[in-house]
């Protein structure tokens, strides 16, 4: 089993940056792709990116495409989402979530690892 816990939301003003981190436990990712959905309340979640075991893979919504970038550090078992140019529409709870397979899965919810979510709050 792989636990996921998410950390760095909090608020910013509209036009700045946060840094978000998905710290794994239970088992090593570096095997796992991993991904970031937010979701707002009253929506369906959203897909926001996702990179593969190595990070020679990634993908990202077209929404956030050149403002927020994946990356991770497998020694540290950790995932990030750095965002920038940050919008009043990027409020959300973000998710970071894991799967079993080392490459990306697109257009799907069913991963097999979730986080609890972290708040995300973008003031215009």
């Amino acid at each position: 089993q792989v636990q996921l816990v998410e950390s760095g939301g909090g608020l910013a003003q509209a036009g700045g940056s946060l840094i978000l981190s998905c710290a794994a436990s239970g088992r090593t990712i570096s095997s796992h792709a991993m991904g970031w959905f937010r979701q707002v309340p009253g929506k369906e979640r959203e897909f926001v990116a996702a990179i593969s075991w190595n990070g020679g893979t990634i993908h990202y919504a077209d929404s956030v495409k050149g403002r927020f970038a994946v990356s991770r550090d497998n020694a540290r078992n950790t995932m990030f989402l750095q965002m920038n140019s940050l919008k009043p529409e990027d409020t959300a709870v973000y998710y970071c979530y894991a799967d079993d397979a080392a490459l990306i899965i697109l257009e799907t919810m069913k991963h097999d690892y979730w986080g609890q979510g972290t708040q995300v709050t973008v003031s215009s």
